[in-house]
Formats: C-alpha cells, structure tokens, sequence
C-alpha cells in the first residue's frame, strides 16, 4: 500500500488520522494529527502521541484481530478535549501483513461541541428546577397553612396572599423569559429587516419604565443630539426588550435618589461590529460591580447577589436575552463598572 498517495485526501480532513502497524508504530498522520499532537511521529509507538489507555485498548483490539474499535476519551493537554477515537483494520486477521506494513487506521474526532452542550442542557433544566421548586415550595406551604392553622386569622391570611401572590409573578417572570429566550434562539439565523427609529424606541422603554423609576426615586435621563440619525435595522420588539430589561436593571440596581442616564452616540469603529456603530450607554450609580463577576453576567441565571436579585424580582434570564438579541442583530455588549462608582452597560449596534 503506497500511503503517500492517502496523505492529500486525509490531510483535507478535520479529524487528526493516523496509519499504524502491527507493532502500532504510526506509519502515517495528517496535518490535522500534526498540528494537535506533534510533527516527529512518524517510526514512534503510538503511546508517545497519545497516552491514554482506553485509546491504546481499541487499537490493540483492532491489532488482534477486531475488525474495529471505538472508545470516547478526555485529553488535558494542550487544552482539555473530548474525542472519540475510531480504529479499523486495513487487512484480514488471514493476511498477516508483514513487519512495517499498514496495518489499522485511527481517527479521533474531536467532540467537545457535543459534551459541552448536553452539560449546558443538563445544567439548564437543572436550574429551571431549582428556580421554579421553591416559589412553588412556599405556595404550597402557605395554602396548608391558610387550610389550616390561618385559617379564621385575617391577618396572616392577608399577609400570606400577598407572598403568594409575590411568588406566583416570580414564576409567571422566570416562563416568560425561558418562552422569550426559547423565540430569541430559534430567530438567531434570521437577519432583522425592519426599519427601527432607535431615538422613539429607547423614549418608549424609558416611558415604560417611568413609574419604577418613581418608586425608586430614581431620574431617567435621556441624552442625544437633536440631529443625530438613529435609524437601523431591527426587530422592534426585541430591541424594545433590550433597553427595558438594561434600564430597569439600572433602576433597580442603582442609588436611590440618584440618575440613570441613556445616553446615545456614534461611533465609527467598534471591535466585534462591522461598520459604523451607535453606541447606547446606560449608566447608573449603583455600587458597582466587581470584576469577576462581569465576564459572567451574561451567563444563564448567573447572579452576583442571588438573595438581592430574587428580591428585586430577578430571574436571572434578562441579560442572556439581551446578549442573544444583540447576537442577532450584529451587535454586542459592553459591561464597564466600579466598586463605589457605579455601571455603564454599552450597547452597540451597526448603523
């Protein structure tokens, strides 16, 4: 078998090959099994590339006579990556090749996508579990004791309805973000058309959140050029989505008795947006964040206050909303904060 003639179809694989022979030294890699594993492999124990046992198992089942093998493995180095390795033979266990001759060829294609998405998945309903059992622990708690012992005391009872009532809008919350995240991804591929007058958009977020900002003693403020052109691309409803979710979240968060300001600029240049881009700055003065909790905010019901945010009403769900919405409209977000000092959440959007 003359397997210089296998190398340019093998090398146009995304999968590492090697070509091995009856003593598994590597006879044959491809560039991707080079370019993971090292260039001087040729003549060498398969061991020396790769040591793991279960890997080393299947090629000396195939090596025995199997006419092939297959095992998952977990490699650490150079980053921790998950495989499944596929051995077969390139002969009948009849023909016993000769020393040096091809004799099994071993692929390992690399799956990480795949465990890394049902652990996504396992943690997802996991926490969906987690954030709708315990409202619904205490509905059920407060209906055995409003049955029971409450029953005929006015006073418990209406302060036991009104918790109720508090934790069924925390749940009816949570499956209105899950349906709204759920509609978000499966838009994700679909390019927003609609022409979006961002100044008139942002005034309505801002009117809708004005009674909040009231009971927080919180100013709402609005600042942009009276020329400046805010026209884009969009859907309306999830931009909408966008601006209510950031500027409660700076209500809500920030100094009572302080400012939130939404403030609106162009620029020409923004990593991660093609073209010019219009900048939104929500800015308010909370106490701030700190910086490992940032690069996680966007996370599926990360919190960096889980006592605060269930107490303000949050599911956890609103900025991982924002950060697909913004995926979709090929646009991004920004997170700047300081302890003390407050947050700027930046939204930029292509022009």
């Amino acid at each position: 078998m003359q397997l210089e003639l296998l190398l340019p179809a093998l090398n146009g694989l995304s999968a590492s090959v090697f070509v091995v022979d009856s003593d598994r030294q590597i006879l044959l890699v491809n560039d991707a099994g080079r370019a993971l594993f090292g260039n001087d492999l040729i003549g060498v124990d398969f061991v020396v590339a790769i040591r793991n046992p279960a890997c080393l198992e299947a090629i000396n089942q195939v090596l025995q006579g199997d006419k092939k093998s297959e095992a998952v493995i977990t490699l650490q180095k150079p980053v921790k990556t998950t495989f499944r390795v596929a051995v077969a033979s390139l002969v009948s266990k009849a023909e016993m090749p000769q020393e040096n001759q091809p004799r099994a060829v071993v692929s390992l294609e690399n799956i990480s996508h795949i465990f890394e998405a049902e652990q996504m998945r396992s943690e997802f309903v996991a926490n969906v579990s987690h954030e709708l059992r315990s409202p619904l622990t205490a509905l059920n708690g407060f209906i055995e004791t409003l049955k029971g012992a409450a029953r005929d005391d006015e006073e418990a009872r209406e302060r036991f309805l009104d918790i109720m009532e508090r934790e069924a809008n925390r749940m009816n919350r949570l499956i209105g973000d899950l349906l709204s995240l759920s509609k978000v991804e499966a838009d994700a591929r679909v390019r927003p058309q609609e022409q979006i007058d961002l100044r008139l958009l942002i005034k309505q977020a801002i009117a809708v959140l004005q009674p909040l900002a009231t009971r927080e003693n919180v100013e709402l403020c609005l600042s942009i050029a009276d020329d400046f052109e805010t026209l884009i691309s969009g859907d309306q409803d999830q931009l909408q989505q966008v601006f209510v979710n950031l500027v409660e979240n700076a209500v809500k968060y920030g100094q009572t008795g302080g400012v939130v300001t939404i403030a609106i600029t162009g620029k020409e240049r923004v990593v991660g947006v093609r073209g010019p881009a219009i900048q939104i700055d929500i800015i308010d003065q909370g106490a701030g964040i700190k910086s490992e909790h940032i690069p996680r905010l966007t996370e599926r019901f990360y919190r960096v206050d889980k006592g605060r945010s269930r107490e303000k009403g949050g599911t956890g769900l609103g900025l991982a909303i924002v950060k697909h919405i913004l995926a979709r409209h090929r646009g991004r977000l920004q997170v700047a904060s300081e302890i003390g000092k407050g947050s700027t959440f930046s939204v930029f959007l292509p022009r």
